[in-house]
């Protein structure tokens, strides 16, 4: 934790939540960068593995299965700042520590006429740790390349063909163009202009209602293709009014299919 700012040389703000459970210790690390630290994510991940964690990277998930572990592992943490770092791993340590030196729990014994165990009970959950930098799982076009990992996330949330008009911006251009899917993780724009993967541009969504998606999104993918090219890109807010106009956009298009 204490090299998450070597690692990490880009971020323009950190925030931590360090909570703990009886079984485990669970760290989140909230980063703001100017592109997605693909490289340095995986390296991260590693490193947790090696210790015997689980990492996860929280933008991956669709919004209410990231919303319902954040809710198991991190209710009632707490939260340090990014020049904390060194505290917030004391104290995570001290935990951990204390739970590798807990003498086993005697198992009850069992009634006499209980049938033997068909399996061995399985072993206390690893520690986890999670990364979770404030991005909304990507769900975007059919032609959608699988990560760079070889792990291509499952697609749970549901996806809708849409036309809306929108904007993105780049630090090089403006481009007006439609969106035709659109999720509570991203959307897929076809374009012909199509900034690099893991670089951010900033959107602005017109709905059908008048509202708008105005925020910066994280491009998770290109296809390069003539005529079906584009980009799908990640929403990155996680600002409540944001979240609240998608999702209410996103509910009505289920009434319409429904």
């Amino acid at each position: 934790m204490e090299g998450l700012g070597s690692l990490l040389p880009s971020a323009q703000s950190m925030q931590l939540m360090v909570a703990f459970r009886d079984e485990a210790g669970a760290l989140e690390v909230k980063v703001e960068v100017p592109g997605y630290p693909r490289a340095a994510v995986e390296r991260l991940g590693e490193e947790v593995r090696k210790s015997g964690g689980t990492f996860v990277e929280l933008w991956r998930l669709p919004k209410a299965e990231r919303d319902a572990l954040r809710s198991r592992t991190l209710a009632g943490g707490t939260p340090f700042a990014g020049n904390e770092r060194e505290q917030a791993a004391q104290e995570l340590r001290q935990h951990l520590e204390a739970l590798s030196a807990r003498p086993p729990q005697p198992a009850a014994p069992a009634p006499a006429s209980a049938p033997p165990a068909e399996a061995p009970p399985a072993p206390p959950p690893a520690p986890l740790a999670s990364t979770g930098e404030s991005y909304r799982a990507p769900e975007a076009d059919p032609s959608e390349a699988p990560s760079s990992s070889g792990d291509e996330t499952p697609r749970r949330a549901r996806r809708f063909a849409v036309k809306l008009e929108m904007e993105f911006r780049t630090e090089l251009d403006f481009v007006r163009e439609h969106a035709l899917n659109i999720s509570n993780g991203g959307l897929f724009v076809r374009t012909a202009h199509r900034p690099p993967q893991d670089s951010v541009v900033t959107v602005d969504v017109k709905l059908p209602n008048g509202q708008r998606l105005q925020g910066e999104a994280l491009v998770v993918h290109v296809v390069d293709a003539p005529y079906t090219g584009g980009v799908g890109l990640a929403f990155l807010s996680d600002d409540a009014t944001f979240s609240a106009t998608l999702d209410g956009y996103l509910a009505s298009l289920v009434g319409e299919k429904a």
